[in-house]
């Protein structure tokens, strides 16, 4: 039953792509973008509220989902559909990444890396082979490889090592598969070395993967270096596969990367800006900071284009109010109205695409977002 899982491309323009995803939970389209659902949860969000924003597939993250509860307890309840009530497809990432970040409490071995729950101090060791059967005992409908996400301050040599042990683990989790209907995908990495990317894409494309994604992006280098890969490295990928971006990123970032040939995105910065005052909205300013006494008299939604619960409902005097006394209403409303401000806009690049328009479309939102800076809070995870 293998065969289910697959990407089909339904049209492009330049090099962005237009297609559809199919899961044993059912499908998904082209370019996408997941919320991030870390521990079996969009934060703040229910998923009524995040299917009526249009999205189409969520992500968990397995790390925190192996701490607590624990797949065994997930299984029990049903799965992490059940579990979560969400019941279309689901991605879930390796724990890599997570237990990557806690470089003073974990060693890396050719089996694995051995570390510490950043919960209890309690000692964990995690393979590729614990990876994925973690994930399929949650009932994903795709899961990643583990792979080692390298900092960007590794030397050539220190990269190549670490993308040889990625591409040995992405192997190892392949055999690891023991439901043919769970998609596994592929993590290229070798940070901005061209070479090391394309021999990323060679090794790890040839091999018998439902998807590839691309990782080791977003993570501290310059976003200048971050776009010199995107420029070149997706098409370096099977092209008959489906091509997802890592933990990025902005709306500048995403259509970046739509250009450039990728497919699929993920990101905390819709939520965790939400959670701080920020809201992205449509016109001359990409965002704003709900915050600021300029809104507190405000009787209009804070982006009358938008169509979401919140701006349907409520004023921006009032979101102001519910940030002003700390009122937990505030991050959920923000937090919604930014989930669908981003499904919105794949949805309309995927419109674009399609008529032919996504060039004006891109050249629209690079002329609104050149000079914009988020920063952090907003790139922590969630």
């Amino acid at each position: 039953m293998k065969e289910i899982n697959f990407w089909t491309k339904l049209g492009g323009s330049g090099k962005a792509r237009l297609g559809r995803y199919v899961t044993r939970r059912g499908a998904f389209d082209t370019p996408n973008f997941m919320p991030v659902g870390t521990k079996g949860t969009v934060k703040g969000v229910d998923c009524e509220r995040i299917k009526e924003c249009g999205a189409q597939i969520m992500l968990v993250n397995t790390y925190h989902l192996w701490l607590r509860p624990g797949p065994k307890l997930v299984r029990g309840l049903g799965d992490i559909h059940k579990f979560s009530g969400w019941n279309g497809p689901i991605l879930s990432d390796s724990g890599g990444f997570q237990v990557f970040s806690l470089s003073g409490i974990r060693k890396l071995r050719e089996d694995g890396v051995e570390f510490r729950s950043h919960i209890d101090g309690a000692k964990m060791f995690l393979s590729p082979e614990t990876s994925i059967g973690i994930q399929e005992e949650l009932g994903v409908d795709i899961a990643m490889v583990l792979d080692e996400c390298p900092p960007p301050s590794y030397t050539h040599d220190q990269a190549r090592a670490s993308l040889e042990m990625t591409i040995r683990w992405a192997k190892r989790s392949l055999d690891a598969r023991k439901d043919p209907t769970t998609a596994i995908f592929g993590i290229t990495q070798g940070i901005c070395h061209p070479d090391l990317r394309a021999r990323a894409a060679a090794e790890l494309g040839a091999m018998d993967f439902d998807g590839m994604a691309i990782g080791g992006l977003s993570v501290g280098e310059e976003k200048s270096k971050m776009y010199d890969v995107l420029s070149y490295h997706p098409e370096q990928l099977p092209e008959h596969k489906i091509r997802y971006l890592m933990g990025v990123g902005t709306p500048m970032d995403i259509i970046e990367a739509v250009r450039n040939g990728v497919d699929i995105f993920d990101c905390v910065m819709p939520t965790r800006s939400g959670r701080f005052g920020r809201a992205f909205i449509r016109g001359a300013e990409p965002y704003i900071n709900i915050r600021n006494a300029r809104f507190a008299e405000i009787s209009d939604p804070i982006d009358p284009k938008c169509t979401c619960l919140t701006c349907r409902n409520y004023s921006a005097g009032y979101l102001h109010h519910l940030f002003r006394v700390d009122e937990m209403l505030g991050p959920v409303l923000l937090s919604i109205h930014n989930l669908k401000y981003y499904l919105d806009l794949m949805g309309e690049i995927r419109c674009c695409i399609k008529d032919g328009s996504f060039e004006d479309l891109y050249n629209s939102i690079k002329s609104n977002w050149s000079n914009v800076s988020l920063g952090s809070p907003e790139t922590s995870a969630e």
